[in-house]
């Protein structure tokens, strides 16, 4: 549960970040990282657009650069778009410096006040210098669609045992997780609707 829910003491590691969203209002977040790619992201889109759900794409800046035709569909449909870094960067192994340029580097194509750190961490300092520009988004729950061990049944096991009110649901626009996403995302959002939630992302 420490992976699918993040607990009260990673939490505490960055109070001014957003983790839920209203819990006494029965909605959800769906977010996506690491995109956008061709391999992953035109499935991802046309799911969303058949069940007419929006989301918030936390992209690479790098992937973007390559591929900016995406970038477009994805606004153009009006999904919400967030920082993840230019190439990905892990926070706890490079200095401000490097880590501030590297996602100002990024949002020069993304035009984003989101932000959402790669892996979920950073050091003190960055999330301080981050918090100053963009609204930090975490998450409620990580689906752990990304991982080779998980399959397409458990992701969608997952989005049922932890979902609540004011989730935030982070799956992944990567190779890593599509070839899942292609069961699990729209059963999801299907197990979803049936449940009575309501579709938002952030402003």
């Amino acid at each position: 549960m420490i992976i699918e829910q993040p607990a009260m003491w990673l939490r505490w590691l960055y109070p001014r970040a957003t983790w839920r969203m209203d819990r006494h209002e029965k909605s959800v977040y769906l977010t996506f990282d690491d995109g956008p790619i061709p391999e992953s992201t035109p499935f991802i889109l046309k799911i969303l657009a058949e069940y007419n759900v929006h989301a918030t794409f936390f992209m690479v800046g790098d992937n973007v650069r390559k591929h900016p035709e995406l970038y477009r569909e994805i606004v153009d449909a009006g999904h919400k778009v967030g920082n993840h870094t230019f190439n990905h960067l892990g926070g706890l192994k490079h200095s401000i410096k490097m880590y501030s340029y590297n996602t100002e580097k990024a949002n020069a194509l993304i035009h984003s006040h989101l932000f959402r750190p790669p892996h979920g961490w950073m050091r003190h300092d960055q999330y301080i210098w981050l918090g100053r520009k963009y609204k930090i988004v975490m998450w409620d729950l990580v689906t752990r669609d990304y991982s080779k061990w998980m399959t397409s049944v458990g992701i969608l096991n997952n989005v049922k045992r932890y979902t609540r009110n004011g989730s935030i649901i982070t799956f992944h626009d990567s190779l890593k997780s599509i070839d899942k996403l292609h069961y699990a995302l729209p059963e999801s959002i299907k197990w979803l609707k049936q449940q009575g939630y309501e579709f938002k992302t952030f402003e």
